[in-house]
C-alpha cells in the first residue's frame, strides 16, 4: 500500500534548504522578550500611580494599595484571557483594529487603530525619556544633554529593529531576564523581612502624604484603579503582532501571552505586597521602586543593580512599538487606510517604512517634550484604554456570532473586561484632561479622518483603473515617438534606434533660443543631421524664453492632438548613465527637467533611456 504525506521536498546532499523567512521570526522566548518590554517595565511606575493616588487620603488611604492593585491583576487576568482568544481568532495580528473591523464596523476599527498608533507612538517617547531621566538622575552632570541622549539612544533602539525583530529580540533579552530576576528576587527577600532593611533611599526627602487627608471614597479608588492601569499598556503588544512569530504562531503567540501576564501579575501583586508590609509612604524625588529595593536589599551593590536594570529596562520599553506597530500600519494599508508602502517587507521580515515613521514622529515628539517625561506622561495610556475597551466589546459580540461551548461564559468575561476598562478610560481621560490628553482627544478623530481620506483616495484611484473588473482586450494603437535631442552622439544614435523599435513615427526635437550663439549651435546640428540623415525629421521649437521642458512638453500636447484618435504619443528621454556614482554629479539633469515638463503637462507616456557608460 502506497502512503501518501505532505512532507515538503527533499533538499538534494549539498544543498541549504529554501529560506521561509521563519529563521527571521520569533519564538515564544523572543517574542517575550522583543514585546513585553513595555508591560514588564510598568511595574517601575505602575505601583507608584497608585499609592500617589491614595496618599491623597493619608496612610489610612495607603492601606488599599493591595486591594487596588489585586483588581488590576484580575483586570489583567481577563485582557489576557481575552487576547489569547484574539490571537486565535485573529492570526493576521491586528489586535483590537482586526476586532472591531470584523465585528463592529470599519469606523470603530479605524478608532481602535488610532488609538494603537498614537500610544504606540507615545509610548516610544515616554520609555525613552524616563529611561534618560533614571540615567540623569544618577548622573546630574548630563542633565543638561538629556535631549539628545534621547535621541541617541532612539537611533539606537531603530537601527538594532531595521535589522530584524529577532535581532531586537536577542539584543533586549539579557536586559530582560536580568530586571524580571532582579525584581523576582526583591520581592522573594523583602517577604522574608519583619521590617525594612534601610531607609537611606528616602531619607531626607519629603513625604507626599496629605496632612489633612481626605475620605477613601469610591471616585479615589476609581482614579487610583485607573491610574495603576498604566501598568498594562503593552498587553495588546502580541495580539498586534502574531504574523512575526514561527509557526505554528497562535500557539507560540498565546504562550507568549499567558507568560506576559503571568509574569507581570505576579510582580506587581508582590511589589503592593512589600508595599503594604513595610508600610512605605512615597517621597519627592525617590521613586517607589527605589525605596522597596533599598528596603528589601539594604543598600549596597544589589540596590543599584536593581537602579540600572531598572533604567535600561525603561528605555529599552520603546521596543515594543517597534514590533507591534509596524504590523499594525501593514495591516491599515492593506486595508488601503495608509499608503501601501507600509505593507512592503524588506530582508528580515521588517517591515522598514513603519519602523522609520515611528522613529521619525517619536523623534519630532522628543524633540517638542525638550526630553521632559512629564510633559509626555498625561498623554500616554488613554490610547490602549480605548483599544482594550473596543477588542472586549469586540469580542463579546464574537462569542454571540459563534455560539460555541461556553461561548456565555467567555461573553461574560468580555463584557467584565469592558467594563472595567470603560470605566477605566473615562476616569483616566478625565483626570488628566486638563494636563494634556485633550491633545488625545483632539488628535483621535483627526488620525480617523486621514485614514478615511486614504481610503477615499485609494477608492477614487482603483475606479478610475478598473480593479476588480475584466478589462477590455489589449489591441495595438499607431504610435508617436518624440526624441529630443541636443547634438549628435551615439547616445542620439541609440535613443533614435530604440524609438523607431517602440513607434510607428518617430520624430525628433531641439529647441531653439534667440541668443546668436545658441542660433549658431542649432545651424551646425541641423547641418550635421541633414549630413548624417538618420532618416528621422529634426523638428525646431523656437522659445523666446530659456525653458527646456515647456516647449516640449507643448510639442507633444499639440501632436496629440493633431494625430488621429487613439495614437499613443511617447517621449523618449536619451540619458547617459555614468560608470561612477559621484560622477553624476556632473551631469545637467535635463532630462529630469524635461521629464518633469511632460508629465505635468500633458498624458503622454515617459520614457528615459538611459545609457551605460
Amino acid at each position: 500500500m502506497t502512503v501518501l504525506t505532505t512532507e515538503p521536498d527533499a533538499v538534494p546532499a549539498g544543498e541549504e534548504p529554501p529560506d521561509t523567512g521563519e529563521r527571521h521570526r520569533l519564538t515564544a522566548v523572543t517574542g517575550l522578550a522583543a514585546l513585553s518590554l513595555d508591560a514588564m517595565a510598568s511595574v517601575a511606575y505602575g505601583p507608584e500611580a497608585i499609592v500617589l493616588v491614595l496618599a491623597a487620603a493619608g496612610a489610612h488611604g495607603l492601606g488599599f494599595t493591595l486591594p487596588v492593585t489585586l483588581a488590576i491583576a484580575g483586570l489583567l487576568a481577563v485582557l489576557v484571557a481575552s487576547y489569547r482568544q484574539v490571537i486565535a481568532a485573529f492570526p493576521d495580528g491586528g489586535g483590537s483594529y482586526a476586532v472591531a473591523k470584523t465585528h463592529l464596523g470599519a469606523r470603530t476599527s479605524l478608532v481602535a487603530a488610532a488609538s494603537l498608533v498614537l500610544d504606540y507612538v507615545l509610548n516610544v517617547a515616554v520609555a525613552v525619556t524616563a529611561g534618560v531621566a533614571a540615567l540623569t538622575s544618577a548622573f546630574p552632570a548630563l542633565y543638561a544633554d538629556r535631549l539628545w541622549l534621547c535621541l541617541a539612544v532612539l537611533v539606537l533602539i531603530t537601527g538594532v529593529n531595521l535589522r530584524g525583530i529577532v535581532e531586537s529580540a536577542k539584543a533586549f533579552i539579557v536586559p530582560t531576564a536580568v530586571f524580571v530576576g532582579a525584581i523576582f528576587v526583591l520581592i522573594a527577600v523583602g517577604l522574608f523581612r519583619s521590617h525594612p532593611a534601610s531607609t537611606a533611599t528616602a531619607a531626607g526627602h519629603a513625604s507626599v502624604v496629605a496632612d489633612n487627608a481626605t475620605s477613601v471614597g469610591v471616585l479615589l479608588l476609581l482614579k487610583a484603579f485607573a491610574s495603576g492601569c498604566s501598568a498594562l499598556t503593552g498587553v495588546e503588544a502580541i495580539a498586534n503582532a502574531v504574523p512575526s512569530f514561527r509557526v505554528p504562531r497562535v500557539r507560540r503567540a498565546q504562550r507568549a501571552e499567558v507568560a506576559l501576564g503571568a509574569v507581570l501579575g505576579l510582580m506587581l501583586v508582590g511589589l503592593s505586597v512589600l508595599i503594604s508590609r513595610f508600610h512605605l509612604q512615597p517621597v519627592e524625588g525617590v521613586t517607589v521602586l527605589a525605596q522597596l529595593a533599598d528596603a528589601s536589599l539594604g543598600h549596597n551593590w544589589a540596590f543599584y543593580v536593581i537602579q540600572f536594570a531598572t533604567m535600561i529596562l525603561l528605555a529599552l520599553s520603546a521596543n515594543t512599538s517597534f514590533g507591534g506597530l509596524p504590523v499594525l500600519l501593514k495591516l491599515l494599508a492593506r486595508d488601503n487606510y495608509l499608503p501601501h508602502v507600509f505593507a512592503l517587507k524588506a530582508d528580515r521580515q521588517v517591515h522598514r517604512h513603519g519602523v522609520l515613521a515611528l522613529a521619525v514622529i517619536a523623534a519630532v515628539l522628543l524633540v517638542f517634550s525638550g526630553g521632559d517625561t512629564n510633559t509626555l506622561v498625561p498623554l500616554f495610556a488613554i490610547g490602549v484604554f480605548v483599544g482594550f475597551t473596543i477588542a472586549q466589546v469586540g469580542m463579546v459580540r464574537h462569542w454571540r456570532l459563534d455560539r460555541g461551548p461556553g461561548w456565555r461564559g467567555k461573553a461574560l468575561l468580555n463584557g467584565f473586561g469592558a467594563l472595567l476598562t470603560g470605566v477605566s478610560t473615562v476616569v483616566v481621560t478625565a483626570s488628566k484632561f486638563t494636563d494634556g490628553a485633550w491633545l488625545i482627544v483632539v488628535a483621535l478623530p483627526v488620525l480617523v479622518a486621514a485614514f478615511l481620506a486614504v481610503h477615499r483616495a485609494y477608492a477614487r484611484i482603483g475606479e478610475r483603473l478598473g480593479l476588480g473588473r475584466i478589462p477590455e482586450a489589449p489591441h495595438r494603437d499607431r504610435s508617436l515617438v518624440i526624441v529630443p535631442v541636443s547634438s549628435l552622439s551615439r547616445l542620439t544614435s541609440e535613443a533614435l534606434t530604440a524609438a523607431s523599435s517602440l513607434g510607428d513615427e518617430v520624430r525628433a526635437v531641439t529647441v531653439c533660443y534667440p541668443d546668436p550663439e545658441d542660433r549658431a549651435h542649432l545651424h551646425a546640428l541641423e547641418r550635421a543631421w541633414a549630413e548624417w540623415n538618420p532618416g528621422v525629421p529634426l523638428v525646431r521649437l523656437t522659445c523666446e524664453r530659456r525653458s527646456l521642458g515647456r516647449p516640449i512638453a507643448a510639442y507633444a500636447r499639440e501632436a496629440a492632438a493633431s494625430e488621429p484618435a487613439g495614437t499613443r504619443v511617447t517621449v523618449l528621454i536619451p540619458e547617459a548613465e555614468p560608470e561612477r556614482l559621484w560622477q553624476r554629479l556632473l551631469q545637467n539633469q535635463r532630462g529630469a527637467v524635461v521629464a518633469h515638463a511632460v508629465r505635468r503637462e500633458t498624458d503622454a507616456v515617459i520614457c528615459r533611456l538611459r545609457f551605460r557608460l
